[in-house]
């Protein structure tokens, strides 16, 4: 039997698999559909998408120039100078979220289908105890 820090990493590959497959199903990448998503709770600028992702600058403009590169964001110059940009969900990406949406639901659904809501509870608790036990080794290291 493998250590439950082994047995979470091999868990991890495996829903970073699934979720990859979900997600080229729509042509965006796992960071793409996430990044749609923080747009839809009306982060529109970059430096709200900046502040709600924690990503550098380079790295979200990358991003976003190939949402819109896609046709699933449009971007609106806005300001004095014109230099800041909105930017807003196509009906495309709005579709394509709403797919990646479905079909990880229909995932969770398969994997927990036949665990009881006294597990799946049980397991919530858990989860939460380990994150809350490695937060508290990252502050003291800090």
């Amino acid at each position: 039997m493998k250590d439950s820090l082994s047995a979470l990493r091999e868990i991890e590959r495996n829903h970073r698999s699934a979720l990859l497959a979900i997600t080229k199903k729509a042509h965006l990448t796992i960071a793409e559909w996430q990044l749609l998503l923080f747009i839809l709770a009306d982060n529109t600028t970059q430096e709200q998408l900046s502040n709600a992702t924690s990503l550098d600058t380079s790295t979200l403009s990358r991003q976003l120039k190939n949402l819109v590169a896609k046709e699933m964001l449009n971007k609106t110059p806005t300001g004095r100078d014109k230099r800041q940009l909105i930017y807003s969900i196509t009906e495309l990406g709005k579709q394509s979220v709403n797919q990646i949406n479905d079909d990880y639901k229909q995932l969770a659904n398969q994997i927990f289908d036949r665990w009881t809501d006294e597990e799946k509870n049980l397991l919530q608790i858990l989860l939460n105890r380990l994150d809350k036990s490695i937060a508290r080794i990252e502050k003291h290291n800090q």
